[in-house]
């Protein structure tokens, strides 16, 4: 249940508890996993949580019972459960959700959906998404799974209740950036002795562009085409633009840093653009991303990244 969180997710554990308590759920949470190896049990055990008729929270929880017994085989009626088919998650998947839930009758007290992967909804499904969430039933919850926020369409990401959750004793971790980000961006298809050099080209090449805005294009080839060569890299390297913006918007919003430690070059980009524009460039990088899996000119794709960042196109 929820409490076998309390000392390896604080934040999240509590956030979800007083909700339960007080009756104050949302209608809709977007979770970023924030690398955490059990996030799904996690999200499981909040689902009991609101759906077990015995939970008592605050004293004893119960997780024995015939519903949570249900729960746990995976055949309690009110819950499905939705990830990619193939590369994305399709309309037709969002459809029938809903055609279920209109056809069903309501067994617990509340119907729940849980979408994995949801950075894999592309414009179409979340369309047809959208309508849950903007307009809120009291007997359905969305909760949403993803490793990065900022892979979500903004249109999802607004109508939900954004939780992150923290990797297990982050605490305790005196790894520095370069560990944490070749851990996340591993890949077998990049050899191992070269991510260190290539996290850290990227990172330069960020901390060079927002210092040369569209002079950027005239030294492509020697900050980024001699290092980043191909899909798998590109795609690595758009996924570490993502992680560095997104410290340097939480240093913006006074927040912890997850990934980087402050510097002088967070701290100058910082200063040198609105929280707006953070987030603009963020967005603008997290589609342009999506791109690299199809075959696209990857050095044409970087030059439209610096022009979009640049708000040219």
């Amino acid at each position: 249940m929820l409490d076998g969180y309390k000392n390896s997710q604080p934040i999240a554990y509590q956030i979800l508890k007083n909700a339960i308590i007080n009756d104050k759920c949302s209608h809709a949470y977007l979770i970023e996993t924030g690398g955490f190896y059990d996030t799904f049990n996690f999200v499981m055990s909040f689902v009991k949580s609101l759906l077990c008729p015995k939970t008592k929270l605050t004293k004893d929880n119960c997780g024995n019972c015939h519903q949570c017994e249900v729960i746990d085989s995976g055949n309690f009626p009110e819950i499905e459960i939705i990830e990619p088919d193939g590369l994305w998650i399709k309309k037709e998947q969002l459809q029938n959700l809903q055609k279920e839930f209109n056809t069903k009758a309501l067994i617990g007290n509340k119907r729940i959906y849980i979408i994995k992967q949801a950075d894999r909804l592309n414009k179409s499904s979340a369309n047809s998404i959208l309508k849950f969430l903007e307009e809120p039933d009291n007997n359905l919850v969305a909760i949403l799974i993803t490793d990065n926020i900022y892979n979500v369409l903004s249109t999802i990401r607004s109508r939900c209740q954004v939780l992150r959750l923290q990797t297990f004793n982050q605490k305790n971790d005196n790894e520095n950036y370069i560990e944490k980000l070749k851990k996340m961006v591993k890949s077998n298809k990049i050899k191992s002795d070269t991510i260190e050099e290539k996290i850290t080209k990227v990172i330069e090449f960020v901390n060079y562009y927002e210092k040369q805005h569209m002079n950027t294009l005239l030294y492509m080839g020697k900050i980024w085409n001699v290092y980043i060569t191909n899909k798998e890299e590109t795609e690595m390297a758009y996924e570490i633009m993502i992680n560095y913006y997104k410290d340097i918007l939480n240093y913006q919003l006074n927040k912890p840093l997850e990934i980087f430690e402050i510097n002088d070059n967070i701290k100058t980009i910082a200063k040198n653009n609105t929280q707006d524009e953070i987030c603009y460039k963020l967005n603008k990088i997290v589609e342009l991303k999506e791109l690299v899996k199809y075959n696209i000119n990857l050095n044409l794709l970087m030059d439209k990244l610096i022009i979009t960042l640049e708000g040219v196109i």
